[in-house]
């Protein structure tokens, strides 16, 4: 008997030792994995929630529509600053932020403490009674935009906001047709999902009525534009026939919009055009350089008003500039804004001028939660800690270093078509011919994803094909994170290249 038993143990033994002979086999340099940068604070121990119960109440009491990232999900217990850590135990860097959405850092101390200080006050009582922190807050948030922008308008959403300004809009110039750019996304509520022309988004349900979405100026993807038409530290490899001093790409484009607004709307008249200042979910595709200045002078020749999208792009992400459409060299008339504003909590606004504002006088309008103490008290102590911590430039720095860094990878693989973005709002597009800039299927980006994940990096994905990585993590990342972030990707692209995934 104990002859058996020893026979037993030395075969698991001898099993135990092929098992990790074979993983050694596969992952022949596991020994070259990226070292994760330290990280000082300690995550509290999980003791909630099973995973297997989790993923059966997701199944069965959450709607179907929800996305699950990961083909095996990763349930988040607990955030710091840029880190991330799952119900094990297992550290996280977050390239994602939350889908655009943590512009600080997970539990900030000080946007905590402001938000701890405040819920001991008062959470609600809407914005019939006078309260404090909304009147603070509205002028510490107008003090960062230009020109006459000077109306503040408090809501929950991106979409809340999008929906405002296309009424507020209609209102001011009493015409009803609106336009927006092909591959957009500005939200998904019905009427939204005529502004976003995005398919994958988009049910099969009347939606939009008088919205017209226009050519997308995408100088990689379109049907014009190369190697020195964006205004990015890193310019796609496409061949570009445009001369130094102008943009051809730009003319075709525009020429576009001209005819759109020509055939399709009421002699010409339109009430506005939505633009983001780079596409988020689109997948950060930029436009020509010139391309928005010049869109937003013809608009205003058809009697419309010009709304920046600055739910992903604004709050310093882009680093040139606090707001993305400054870098274009345009003045709105109309900013919404959500995400990084609330660096997570429920916050979005809509800022307009004096004149346009008063449309909404003419009836009654009111937002339960719009502007509650709350929110406004984060919302005040975000806009603090982009100040002193200077996330703008820190976006800016890192963000151009992490730039040129992929640069190198699309150099280096035959997968990586297209490298783009500004400061903190990156796109890397998957291919599987650079040439014909054929999208990667969806499996293959998968296994690149997963591997990532599978090393402690956290990514989005976005683009039509949902082949182009969103890399556009909290504003605190450092080059540590950086550095680590271009090996972990590396090492994906690299295993997905010999098959070593």
């Amino acid at each position: 008997m104990k002859h058996l038993v020893g026979l037993g143990m030395a075969l698991r033994t001898s099993r135990s030792l092929l098992t990790r002979g074979l993983v050694r086999a596969c992952y022949s340099t596991s020994a070259s994995l990226p070292e994760m940068p330290p990280c000082d604070f300690k995550p509290t121990e999980y003791k909630g929630l099973p995973f297997k119960k989790a993923m059966n109440i997701r199944k069965d009491n959450l709607t179907p529509a929800l996305v699950t990232y990961y083909k095996n999900p990763v349930m988040i217990q607990q955030g710091h600053m840029q880190w991330l850590w799952d119900c094990d135990g297992k550290r996280y860097l977050d390239l994602f932020g939350g889908i655009v959405t943590v512009s600080v850092g997970h539990c900030h101390p000080k946007v905590t403490k402001a938000l701890e200080e405040q819920s001991k006050l008062l959470w609600h009582t809407t914005c019939i009674y006078l309260q404090p922190k909304i009147h603070e807050y509205a002028e510490k948030l107008v003090a960062t935009l230009p020109g006459n922008l000077k109306v503040a308008y408090l809501v929950n959403s991106g979409s809340e906001a999008n929906d405002l300004a296309m009424l507020m809009a209609r209102l001011y110039t009493g015409n009803f047709e609106l336009t927006s750019l092909r591959n957009a996304y500005h939200g998904a509520s019905t009427s939204l999902m005529g502004l976003t022309a995005h398919g994958p988004w988009l049910y099969n349900s009347p939606t939009g009525f008088g919205i017209h979405n226009v050519v997308n100026p995408d100088v990689y993807r379109g049907p014009w534009g190369g190697a020195q038409c964006r205004d990015s530290p890193v310019q796609t490899t496409r061949q570009c026939s445009c001369p130094p001093d102008h943009c051809e790409a730009c003319d075709h484009y525009i020429e576009q919009l001209e005819d759109t607004l020509r055939h399709s709307c009421p002699k010409g008249k339109v009430a506005g055009f939505f633009a983001e200042a780079i596409q988020g979910v689109g997948g950060a595709v930029q436009f020509p350089k010139g391309y928005l200045k010049r869109a937003f002078d013809i608009v205003r020749e058809h009697g419309g008003l010009c709304i920046s999208d600055e739910v992903q792009t604004g709050f310093g992400r882009t680093g040139d500039h606090f707001w993305g459409f400054e870098s274009h060299g345009v003045m709105p008339d109309i900013v919404t804004m959500a995400k990084g504003i609330g660096n997570g909590f429920p916050l979005a606004a809509v800022v307009t001028t004096p004149e346009i504002a008063q449309t909404l006088a003419t009836a009654l309008h009111f937002n339960t939660y719009g502007g509650n103490p709350l929110s406004c008290a984060v919302g005040s102590a975000v806009l603090d800690v982009i100040e002193e911590e200077k996330t703008q430039e820190n976006s800016k720095v890192l963000g151009t270093y992490l730039l040129t860094e992929l640069a190198k990878l699309r150099d280096e693989f035959d997968v990586v078509g297209d490298v783009r973005g500004k400061g903190l709002m990156i796109g890397l597009e998957l291919v599987s011919d650079k040439e014909k800039r054929t999208p990667l299927p969806a499996e293959d980006v998968r296994i690149i994803w997963e591997g990532m994940k599978d090393m402690g990096v956290l990514i989005g994905k976005g683009g039509l094909y949902g082949s182009v990585l969103r890399i556009k993590p909290p504003m605190c990342i450092t080059k540590a994170d950086a550095d680590f972030s271009i090996a972990v990707m590396r090492k994906a692209l690299l295993n997905h290249k010999n098959g070593t995934h």
